[in-house]
């Protein structure tokens, strides 16, 4: 299951979020998503676990917890809209 992680604070690093996540099991390496233009974060990130249990589990255990200043937003990853905007 691939998990969204919005409302990421500017300091909080992929380092930082493997540390969050490690303890629900064994997702895949999480890389927050960075603008292209300036390499500054864009507030979120995905990572993806083998086991469906686990992800919920990160869900629970980590959906409105502060880190690093914000409160975050774990949910389950929509997929991407095909073609068109």
């Amino acid at each position: 299951m691939k998990l969204y992680l919005g409302n990421l604070s500017p300091s909080t690093t992929d380092t930082r979020l493997n540390e969050l996540l490690k303890p629900f099991g064994s997702p895949t390496p999480v890389e927050v998503i960075k603008d292209k233009m300036t390499g500054q974060s864009r507030g979120f990130a995905f990572v993806e676990f083998k086991n469906d249990a686990e992800a919920r589990a990160a869900i629970a255990g980590l959906n409105g917890k502060e880190v690093d200043g914000s409160v975050l937003k774990v949910n389950e990853a929509r997929q991407k809209p095909q073609g068109g905007r």
